[in-house]
């Protein structure tokens, strides 16, 4: 699992409010590490926060780690990027065969748009799917 250390901001029923304390997997300053963090807080200042599950009934400013099953990453990432980027090529292929360059321009930016519905449909399906929603662990 993967996982980062965030504060619990706030509580919303069965949900907690966690401010997450840093980006990344917090290896920016060790060998090998990438520096993620580094350029995720110079990009966005705000803290970030997300609605969690709370059933061990965590308290306001209790400090928890929020976790996300192993896959969960990879497999959003690659409807994310790769979905939508595929559409968008196969779209320009098919419409640069029809219409030359105005067809592939048609193409591409009707690829992108079935590559954004398919990733909001992907989206809706797996919001409820436990696999894919973070938790909160000791």
């Amino acid at each position: 699992m993967s996982g980062a250390w965030g504060t619990v901001a706030a509580l919303d029923g069965e949900y907690a409010l966690i401010r997450m304390d840093d980006s990344g997997c917090g290896r920016c300053r060790e060998p090998g590490g990438c520096g993620g963090s580094n350029a995720a807080s110079f990009l966005c200042r705000a803290p970030r926060t997300f609605r969690v599950p709370n059933p061990e009934h965590r308290v306001i400013g209790e400090r928890v780690r929020v976790r996300v099953a192993e896959g969960a990453i990879g497999h959003g990432a690659l409807h994310a990027y790769a979905s939508p980027l595929l559409a968008l090529l196969i779209g320009a292929l098919a419409g640069s065969t029809l219409a030359d360059e105005a067809g592939a321009i048609v193409g591409a930016v009707a690829g992108l748009l079935v590559g954004w519905a398919g990733l909001r449909r992907a989206q809706r399906r797996n919001t409820g799917d436990p696999r894919f929603q973070p938790s909160i662990k000791s």
